[in-house]
């Protein structure tokens, strides 16, 4: 797992009216769960928008004074207009406890689905998982290639060594939906499939009869 680096500085003082002063000021107030007693700090916003602005997952350092911690971001919430960052919650990394995180989810491949004319359906960009951080992979990569139009893999296909699936096995992750020109290139098909058995047809037909 990528690793980055976040200087903090402790909060002294909680609450909304000290989150806003925080945010005017280009910090975002955020929290570490999960080693005990919670630690409130805040963080340059510039800082923090390489993790929350990027579909990569990091094994994060963060420094408040002399001490650093392992942590990995568990949520960050948004303001609902300008999609600024307004508070992140972080989980500490304890040496040999699972974490649980969200992972994207890589499609590799050329879909034989697709290359018929089908159409691919993502519906999942990021699975939540389980793991020690040693051993979570970066992204859950999925080969599509063999995938033809109405296959689907989902939550439950998928086996990978050291993480556990925290979604619902029946969740959907990708499918190969059909389409018009899909259904037009399969009509189209039958279609000569059918000139050309009644064309044999009737050459068997004409034979018989000149035969006769």
């Amino acid at each position: 797992m990528k690793t980055i680096e976040i200087n903090g500085h402790l909060r002294g003082t909680l609450g909304s009216k000290t989150a806003k002063e925080l945010r005017r000021e280009g910090h975002v107030p955020c929290v570490i769960y999960g080693g005990g007693e919670n630690v409130h700090f805040h963080a340059d916003e510039r800082d923090l928008n390489k993790l929350v602005y990027t579909p990569d997952v990091y094994l994060i350092s963060i420094k408040l004074g002399d001490k650093t911690t392992q942590a990995v971001l568990r949520e960050a919430q948004y303001h609902p207009v300008s999609d600024k960052t307004l508070h992140i919650d972080f989980i500490e990394v304890i040496p040999g406890k699972a974490v649980a995180l969200k992972l994207p989810v890589e499609l590799y491949g050329t879909s034989i689905g697709v290359k018929n004319g089908g159409v691919l359906r993502r519906n999942a960009k990021t699975l939540y998982v389980k793991g020690l951080v040693d051993t979570l992979p970066d992204t859950i990569k999925i080969d599509i290639s063999k995938m033809r139009i109405g296959h689907t893999i989902k939550v439950g296909d998928l086996s990978i060594p050291g993480v556990e699936m925290l979604e619902a096995a029946n969740r959907v992750v990708v499918a190969i939906k059909t389409s018009r020109k899909a259904v037009a290139e399969t009509e189209a098909e039958e279609a000569e499939e059918g000139a050309e058995g009644a064309a044999a047809e009737g050459e068997a037909a004409a034979e018989e009869s000149a035969e006769g």
